[in-house]
C-alpha cells in the first residue's frame, strides 16, 4: 500500500511540501536582510482548490529510467511545485533592502506551527490506519 495514493495523505504531503518551501523562502529572506536592494519573497498561500485542480487536470508522468526526460518546468522535490512571489514591502531602508526581520520571524513561526499541526494530523491519520488494519480483538 502506497500512502501517497490515499487522497488524505497526498494532500497532507502537499501541505508539508508547501510549508517546507515557505520555510526555505523565509530563510533566504533572513539571510539577505543586509543585501542592498533585496526584495523579500513569499510563497503563495496553500489552497485546497488549487491542489485538487492540479491533481485532476495535470497528468503525472514519472520517469522510470535515468534516460527519461521530464516535462519542461517540472522540478523534483516536494516544495518544487510551489512558486515564490515577491512580497509587498512594509518598510524599505535607504539601500533599497525591504526585508523586515520581525515580519520574517512571524512568517517563520506561522510556518512552524502549521507544520506541527500537519504532522500531528498525519500521525493521527496513520494511527487510525494502523488500528483499522489490526485483527479484531488484538491491541
Amino acid at each position: 500500500m502506497n500512502l501517497a495514493e490515499i487522497p488524505l495523505f497526498s494532500m497532507l504531503r502537499g501541505r508539508l511540501g508547501h510549508l517546507s518551501e515557505r520555510q526555505r523562502v523565509v530563510s533566504q529572506n533572513v539571510a539577505n536582510s543586509d543585501t542592498p536592494g533585496y526584495t523579500p519573497s513569499d510563497v503563495k498561500p496553500y489552497s485546497f482548490e488549487a491542489q485538487v485542480k492540479g491533481v485532476v487536470l495535470t497528468p503525472v508522468q514519472t520517469p522510470t529510467q535515468p534516460g527519461h526526460m521530464t516535462a519542461p518546468g517540472v522540478r523534483k522535490g516536494l516544495g518544487s511545485q510551489f512558486k515564490s512571489v515577491k512580497a509587498r514591502d512594509s518598510e524599505t531602508t535607504l539601500d533599497g533592502n525591504s526585508v523586515v526581520l520581525e515580519e520574517e520571524m512571524m512568517k517563520m513561526a506561522d510556518a512552524r506551527m502549521s507544520y506541527d499541526a500537519a504532522i500531528g494530523f498525519y500521525q493521527k491519520s496513520l494511527g487510525l490506519l494502523r488500528m483499522a488494519s489490526r485483527a479484531p480483538g488484538r491491541g
